[in-house]
């Protein structure tokens, strides 16, 4: 019954006694050579039943392109970028800035003073690094490490610590968002929103209407981050089918750090891993070495050519792995064990392997590695103590940049109701005083 099934396309145009002579000799049934396709597929006609679970041809996993290797020497093949000593040092401290801001504002959150906080070396610098500074940026909030690309472009520590405190200097919400909720119009950093995944289809979505913008066609690319949990959502899925079928120039990059939250990768997902997925939806794919800066960037250099060449989405997946928790509100210790991290952090440490390289190059040493650690810790503590003293933003801004244009009447009832109740309780009720005291206006400008 297979035989003829297989056949059926190449019969209709047979003679009869042709036909009852294919159908009981098998070794007439042609082979894939001269059968050609289905009319709707490019895939070929075989007579071999066959099933397959790997996107390659070999049947084996996905390789994974590096640079260099786990003690910073290049590996044998491996193509260096163009980069210089200056170009290095901004790479290599943008690196050791990120953990630097980690450590400070994870104690800070432990002290109570903010009230959530999260914070990927090589993946987001080296990325980052091989965009161009208008490339349109959607982020991602289920994994919490983009902030080196925001600090990449010229954002500011000072700017990092007003959003996590929401001080007045706050321009990423004015103080209405959680911690790490970073946008930046300036910076073509598109605001972070905390549900998983949703940034996906709107970055398909950013990538078409770049493409249809003539002072922007052809110059710019839009480029999301999400981690391989966020793939598990519909949402990767539909980003992916949206960015396949029409001009979508954008750079899909997930950070596969081996756990959703505290989920590991091996019970999200049976195929191998990300990449496997790009080839399904018809878009170019790669797999880097998520803690090689400098394959990082060859992967993401060649993604934004590829983009802009074709006006077509790529797929980068960024192998990599979590040292440290989820979240401030994680304790990644109940699922795996503490010997695990601290094997990987002296094996395949992101910032050592390039700091190994640099120094091999004569670019780097000791006393100019404690020199920025400390002006780095001293910058980020400077920082910290000024954001903190700041009074947040005037309380009528709880209402303002909702809508364009008019205040509609649903909001000017909501505030006129809270002056309302500041104007009965303010003055009376001690915990009101102490938190209207808080914000720049005293909630005063409230019924104006």
């Amino acid at each position: 019954m297979i035989r003829v099934v297989r056949c059926l396309r190449h019969l209709r145009n047979t003679p009869l006694r042709s036909w009852r002579a294919l159908s009981t000799a098998a070794t007439t049934i042609p082979t894939a050579s001269n059968q050609g396709a289905l009319p709707t597929s490019r895939s070929p006609i075989v007579s071999e039943l066959r099933f397959f679970d790997s996107v390659t041809n070999e049947q084996g996993h996905i390789p994974t392109y590096r640079v260099l290797d786990g003690v910073g020497i290049p590996v044998e093949g491996g193509q260096l970028p163009e980069i210089n000593e200056e170009f290095a040092r901004r790479l290599y401290e943008h690196m050791v800035l990120l953990p630097t801001v980690d450590n400070v504002l994870y104690n800070v959150q432990r002290q109570g003073k903010i009230s959530f906080y999260y914070g990927e070396e090589a993946t987001i610098i080296g990325s980052a690094a091989m965009l161009a500074p208008d490339d349109d940026l959607k982020l991602e909030i289920g994994q919490y490490r983009e902030m080196g690309v925001l600090l990449w472009r010229g954002f500011g520590i000072d700017a990092i610590m007003a959003q996590c405190f929401g001080n007045l200097e706050d321009k990423s919400g004015k103080g209405r968002q959680m911690p790490m909720h970073f946008g930046s119009p300036e910076h073509h950093f598109h605001t972070i929103s905390s549900p998983l995944a949703t940034q996906i289809p709107q970055a398909a979505g950013v990538g078409y209407a770049l493409r249809r913008d003539p002072a922007r066609r052809d110059k710019n690319v839009a480029c999301v981050y999400f981690g391989e949990g966020a793939a598990s959502e519909g949402d990767f899925h539909a980003g992916m089918l949206l960015a396949s079928t029409i001009s979508c120039p954008t750079i899909f990059l997930a950070r596969n750090n081996g756990f959703a939250i505290s989920t590991p990768a091996h019970e999200q997902y049976a195929g191998d891993g990300i990449a496997a997925r790009g080839p399904g939806y018809g878009i170019d794919t790669v797999r880097v070495d998520g803690n090689d800066i400098l394959a990082v960037m060859n992967a993401v250099k060649e993604a934004r050519r590829r983009c802009l060449a074709s006006g077509r989405a790529v797929l980068v997946e960024a192998m990599t792995y979590r040292v440290g928790h989820h979240s401030t509100s994680d304790d990644s210790f109940a699922y795996r064990g503490r010997q695990e991290v601290d094997n990987k952090k002296k094996i395949d440490n992101p910032i050592m392997r390039f700091r190994l390289f640099m120094e091999s190059r004569g670019w780097w040493n000791d006393q100019e590695e404690d020199a920025l650690k400390s002006r780095l810790k001293k910058d980020v503590l400077t920082t910290l103590r000024k954001a903190e003293s700041l009074k947040q933003s005037d309380l009528r801004d709880l209402f303002t940049d909702v809508y364009a244009g008019e205040e509609p009447w649903n909001l000017r009832e909501q505030r006129e109701e809270l002056a309302g109740l500041i104007r009965k309780y303010g003055e009376a009720w001690q915990p009101w005083q102490s938190e209207l005291k808080r914000f720049r206006d005293e909630g005063k400008k409230l019924a104006d």
